[in-house]
Parts: structure tokens; sequence; C-alpha cells
């Protein structure tokens, strides 16, 4: 946040599972399908409380599980509703099938990711393992640092999705735990504004049900012959270039809702104190905070150091990455989850790919830490801090440090 505000709203204390449903609540869905799961559970509490105080107008279906959650929404969707969920972790897992068909029908939906430590062993508390494992699936995912950043990007979130350019499913993911659970000065635009900001609901008039216009939804593909593969290919790069149009319509959504609210959100990355960086440090979602305290404190120390915060991974802005990273001497990444098949952190393999291009080799670390809800402090990022210094002196990097595994 970079203006003040130029709207007034009303100003709550609240935690970030309500800030989300306030979120959804000013953008008006139709239609809201829920189902609970640790840290998620008072997201959909609110909700429900929302709608029957009377201050939500929306239909509430409380299913048997996150499976039917989201498949009744596809119905609703393609009935031209505007529709909102929320899940985490085990809940998203048992929802993969019909996630894995909604960017394919192209359906503009809005589900909130509570982000979570995914099982075995038995775990239900913070970390990104469930997102970062279903970023491939098709779905735009944006990370949030504050929970005044959750309620602004869940009506970003419904415009970019509803874009004629994009037509694609958002998951806006907080933190679970930490901006979960945690409370924070938050407020609230007025109706007027967010109406505004929306317009009219662009709904899914390419596949809206109408028994004047009855159609067949989501027929067999594919096949060794015929028109079947060519189709497939055509529905693949359909969501490919959404994603790739996304990238402009999620920096236009940005801007038109900082004119509105004043309140200016980096849409895809934010570059703190980089203006002459030597050295800097990557972060996703809520670790900003502590991290940004790390690097004032070098800098008073004397030590040219900045930070990127990528607030879009999906679509991975891999353009605005290089450009900001490209002239430091070494890159400190730091994740909350796993990639277990290359031995670092997922961001880190986006961060290193997007850097591939660059005509100098920057030497880059990976860190991992944050799993299972432990804290990645302003102490573990000095070590980050540190670490990253001496890898732009010569050191070579030998595998991921993981923060926490001493605390």
């Amino acid at each position: 946040m970079n203006q003040l505000p130029t709207t007034t709203g009303k100003v709550i204390v609240c935690d970030g599972n309500e800030a989300a449903a306030w979120g959804a609540c000013l953008s008006r869905p139709d239609m809201v399908a829920v189902y609970p799961i640790t840290p998620q559970s008072s997201l959909v509490e609110y909700l429900a409380e929302f709608i029957a105080d009377g201050r939500m107008d929306a239909d509430l279906m409380d299913v048997e599980g996150e499976h039917t959650v989201l498949s009744v929404l596809h119905g609703a969707v393609l009935a031209g509703a505007r529709t909102y969920s929320a899940t985490s972790a085990q809940g998203l897992a048992f929802m993969f099938e019909p996630y894995f068909r909604t960017p394919g029908l192209r359906l503009p939906m809005v589900v909130s990711l509570v982000t979570r430590d995914a099982v075995s062993p038995t775990c239900v508390w913070g970390g990104q393992q469930d997102a970062m494992t279903v970023k491939e699936v098709g779905w735009i995912h944006m990370y949030c640092e504050t929970q005044q950043e959750i309620l602004d990007t869940i009506p970003i979130a419904y415009k970019v999705a509803e874009h004629p350019d994009v037509m694609l499913p958002v998951n806006v993911n907080h933190d679970g735990n930490y901006l979960s659970y945690g409370v924070a000065r938050v407020e609230l635009p007025p109706q007027s504004v967010v109406d505004a900001f929306l317009g009219e609901k662009q709904v899914n008039w390419h596949a809206c049900l109408d028994p004047e216009r009855p159609m067949a939804v989501d027929p067999l593909t594919g096949g060794a012959g015929g028109i079947g593969p060519s189709m497939f290919v055509k529905y693949r790069k359909g969501i490919c270039a959404g994603m790739q149009d996304a990238l402009r319509v999620i920096e236009e959504a940005h801007e038109d809702w900082g004119k509105r609210t004043g309140r200016y959100w980096s849409p895809l990355i934010e570059e703190y104190r980089m203006e002459d960086a030597e050295v800097a440090l990557v972060t996703i979602g809520s670790m900003t905070g502590a991290a940004k305290d790390a690097v004032d404190t070098a800098r008073e120390a004397g030590r040219k150091i900045g930070l990127v915060k990528i607030k879009t991974f999906r679509p991975f802005p891999a353009a605005r990455i290089a450009q900001a990273l490209s002239k430091v001497k070494a890159i400190g990444v730091v994740d909350r989850s796993v990639n277990f098949g290359w031995n670092c952190g997922p961001v880190f393999q986006e961060v290193l790919a997007a850097m591939y291009a660059q005509p100098v080799r920057i030497p880059m670390m990976s860190f991992i830490g944050g799993l299972a809800g432990a804290d990645i402090t302003v102490e573990h990022f000095a070590t980050v801090v540190e670490r990253t210094f001496r890898l732009a002196g010569g050191e070579t990097a030998a595998g991921p440090v993981w923060l926490n595994e001493n605390d």
C-alpha cells in the first residue's frame, strides 16, 4: 500500500478469515457453498452468520464435503451465478476432481485457500504445501500479506476472473494460522465503491444454462482420431492464453481498485528497497513482514539489500521477476513449502527458471521455513540475509537451508 485512502469506509478489527468473508460479502455472490476445515472453518462460519443476519444476500449450501462444494458451484456458475467458497489442505485434496474441471470449463469463480501444510505426518497448521501442490491445474493464484490485502484482493479477483479475456477461476490465498487467526485493523470499503468497481456481473454466457437453449457441457473429447485431439489442444491453448492475458488484467484491476479506494496493492510483484540492492530476498505471503524488518535492519547496518514479494504466483510474472532481480549479485528465495523432486522450495524453482535467460548467471539459494505452523522470525531472516551475502561473496550454495530445523 503506497497511498492514503481517498474514500472513507467502516473500520473494524478482525482476523484474516473474517476479512475474507467481508471481501466475499461486498462482492455480492449469488451462492456460497461451504464445508469447514481447519484453519478455514471460521471463514465459513462468518459467511453463515452474514447470511443469517441478512447482511449478505446469497444462497448458502452447507454440503457434505468439498467435492460437492465445488460441484454445486459449477452448476451455479454455469447457470449465470457469481459464487464463492473457501477451503484448505485435505479439503482441497478432496475437491481435486472438480477443481481440475473448473478452468477447463472456463468458470470465473473465486475460492479462498487458507493455506496449510498437508499430511503426512498429520498436521493442521499453516504452510503453503496445499496451494503449491495445485499450481499447475489452471487456476490463478494470488497470495496476500495482510488482512487488509485479503479483503481487497477478493473483489479484485472477481474483476479478473470475469474479464472476457481471462474467464478463469481465482484462488485468493492467505496463510493459515498467521493471517487466518491474526487480528488487525481493516477498512471495509463502502458497498457503493465495490459495486461501481465490479459493475454488472459478467456471468459465463458462453456456457450459461438455458432451458430454451439446451446444450451438452463438458462432452468427451480427445481420442486417437477425428477432431478430438485438435479440439483438446485448442482448449489447453485457450487456458494458456487466458493466463497470459491475466497478467495485464490483474494490473488493470489493481490500478482501478487503487483509484477507487486509495489502496494500491502491487499486482504481480512488490519491490521493497530494491533501488540500489546488491542482494535480494524473494518472499511470498505473510512471511514478508518479518523479511522487510530484516531488510531494514541490514540497511541500517549499511548493507545494500532489497526484497521482492510475489503477489501473483499463477500466472507467474517471469518478466517482472527477471527485471527486478537482474542487477543483484545473489538471490535468497524463501519458501513455506517443499518441492520434493528438486530438493528445494517451489518458489525457488520458479525464480530460477525466470532468471535462466539473463545474460549473467546470478547465484541463488533456497531457504525453506514455516512448515507445520512454525514461525519465520526476523532472526530467521537475519540468517537468510547473512547466507545470501556470503553467496554473493563467492560461497557455494549446497542444497536448501531448513530455517526451523534446530528451533
